[in-house]
């Protein structure tokens, strides 16, 4: 019998295998790079038990074919509520580590949002405007396919960073198909980051804007990101968002 992403939750230790990622060398290459890699963070069953998840639609609130709305070529669905286990208890996990950052952030460019320590508390707070729909989300690409650089924004209330975790593994699943961050800073030329993945490993970045240290101050660098396009094979991704849509 196949496990399922619910199953292998009960056994797994998600929140201890958050907190044992090395937080400080991922603050500081958020700060400097506006993306992390965590590595490791699934194991391969459960990547291979998330990917499986994507033809049954009883997990599901909705589909997006990319091409249909010039996203790109590939598609993805929105989990419903209630989250797979596995997606529900990585949520928080992540969040009380990245709220803190969201704080500094926020501080440095002069916005005045403050994140609450749990994501619970930030959970209600978007519900209570509104935004109740659930946005982690499963994609599936295959050759061809691609995403176009994005923001994931879907409501007053965003939390500024988020996680995407790679399900699939590179050279054996697929090739090409590369996570990609572009920095567009204010009077030059946009930065480009193509960031290396493995089966397993996660990327934390930056959504919409961070804040750099400059020769005169601090400024806002605006943030974009997508997949290059697969060569060959087929490739899931889960996307981890922590604020919920109107």
């Amino acid at each position: 019998m196949k496990a399922t992403a619910r199953k292998l939750q009960s056994a797994s230790d998600i929140a201890v295998r958050v907190d044992g990622i090395d937080w400080t060398q991922a603050t500081a290459e958020l700060d400097s790079q506006g993306c992390a890699v965590l590595k490791g963070l699934l194991t391969p069953d459960e990547c291979g038990a998330l990917a499986a998840m994507y033809p049954d639609d009883g997990h599901f609130r909705s589909r997006v074919v990319m091409g249909r709305h010039g996203f790109g070529r590939g598609e993805y669905k929105y989990f419903s509520y209630p989250l797979p286990d596995l997606i529900a208890e990585l949520r928080p996990a992540l969040y009380v580590h990245l709220a803190g950052i969201a704080n500094r952030w926020n501080e440095a460019m002069g916005i005045d949002i403050r994140y609450p320590a749990a994501h619970a508390a930030f959970l209600k707070r978007c519900h209570e405007a509104g935004q109740t729909r659930p946005t982690p989300l499963l994609l599936q690409y295959e050759a061809g396919d691609f995403n176009c650089l994005h923001q994931d924004l879907y409501g007053e209330h965003v939390f500024p960073l988020q996680v995407a975790i790679l399900l699939s593994e590179p050279g054996r699943d697929f090739t090409g198909g590369e996570f990609v961050l572009t920095e567009q800073r204010p009077r030059m030329q946009s930065r480009a980051e193509v960031v290396p993945l493995s089966r397993g490993d996660a990327v934390a970045f930056a959504v919409h804007h961070r804040p750099v240290q400059g020769t005169r101050g601090t400024y806002r660098v605006n943030l974009r990101h997508g997949v290059s396009r697969l060569r060959s094979g087929h490739r899931h991704t889960v996307g981890v968002i922590f604020h919920d849509a109107k």
